[in-house]
């Protein structure tokens, strides 16, 4: 049986029948966008690049965390060097630096 509880008129009916038929075809309208292979590539270009973004802003903390960690190392809290640590590592660079030119030379020769 029919529900004969509805009192709206058949303008109003017809109204409310037109009203969702728009607010459908928007709602398709959007999942048309959504499912569009342009629309994909570029919300996967973007979770993409935010990744990396991400990835690369820990990375970047990272390192700074590093360099301050050594920089510490080798300057005091006014900046001034700690030439207590800065000249025995100069040494041995300057030491890895002539056997390595050595070396060269000997291959050379």
């Amino acid at each position: 049986m029919a529900d004969t509880s509805d009192t709206r008129t058949p303008a109003q009916i017809e109204a409310d029948i037109k009203r969702r038929r728009e607010l459908l075809a928007d709602t398709l309208d959007e999942i048309g966008v959504r499912v569009h292979p342009k629309t994909i590539v570029g919300d996967a270009k973007a979770k993409v690049a935010s990744n990396i973004d991400h990835t690369l802003g820990r990375a970047y903390v990272g390192v700074n965390r590093v360099v301050t960690d050594v920089k510490a190392q080798f300057v005091d809290e006014v900046g001034a060097p700690r030439l207590e640590r800065v000249v025995p590592v100069a040494l041995v660079v300057v030491g890895v630096v002539g056997l390595l030119a050595l070396g060269t030379r000997r291959r050379r020769g």
